[in-house]
């Protein structure tokens, strides 16, 4: 039965993502943004059990990539589907431009899949980040709604992600070998960092763990090298 353990976790993830899609469609995306952190959450929780059980498999992986493309690509896709449409009201398909996001996340994920050298790091912006990222804005706008609902705002979001998320640019993953701090110091300062800015301004300090995410992966390369 250990065998089917991380996929259940993994289906958990996908449900919780179809929630989210769900509430996204009809304009709740406070509630979109919270069934998006449960996915990141069991997201986590089914790589570290397939590892701890030692029940990797072609399936896990496959199966994995298909709920990351509903929690972390239809999802932002659909937040930013609403948030174009309050934006531009007038405008009838401005608000597909969201899905942009979606297509581009799932690129990625392909890319993932075939990539070797994806097996303990990241080659360009991970589904996971970039949706943390698209949720946190409504939060944003509660204190600066006339930049974050601005259309132009919105569109270059779209395009930026979307191309951080194909791009050759190096990230650290969360995967520790080892306790040294010699080895993984930044990745230790980023998650002590965005701890701090979480716990103090909540989902609107993402788009700061966002920059800090790749200055520190800048950095930990650099002094890796």
């Amino acid at each position: 039965m250990k065998r089917y353990i991380p996929n259940f976790i993994t289906c958990l993830n996908l449900f919780s993502g179809c929630i989210g899609a769900a509430f996204a469609f009809s304009g709740q995306l406070d509630a979109a943004a919270y069934c998006v952190v449960v996915s990141g959450i069991f997201d986590f929780f089914d790589g570290l059990a397939a590892r701890a059980l030692q029940v990797k498999s072609p399936t896990g992986k496959e199966l994995d990539s298909l709920a990351d493309v509903v929690s972390f690509g239809l999802v932002p896709g659909a937040v930013l589907y609403a948030m174009l449409g309050e934006s531009w009201p007038a405008n009838n398909y401005l608000p597909y431009m969201g899905f942009v996001v979606t297509v581009f996340s799932a690129l990625r994920l392909a890319k993932f899949n075939i990539d070797e050298r994806q097996s303990t790091d990241f080659i360009g912006l991970n589904t996971p980040m970039n949706a943390f990222y698209v949720i946190s804005l409504p939060f944003v706008a509660e204190t600066y709604k006339h930049i974050i609902y601005n259309p132009v705002f919105l569109i270059c979001s779209i395009v930026l992600t979307s191309l951080l998320l194909v791009s050759n640019i190096p990230l650290f993953s969360m995967k520790l070998d080892s306790w040294s701090w010699r080895r993984n110091g930044w990745k230790f300062i980023f998650i002590i960092l965005s701890a701090v800015l979480v716990g103090w301004f909540k989902f609107a300090a993402i788009p700061a763990v966002l920059v800090l995410y790749f200055l520190c992966s800048y950095i930990h390369f650099r002094q890796t090298a």
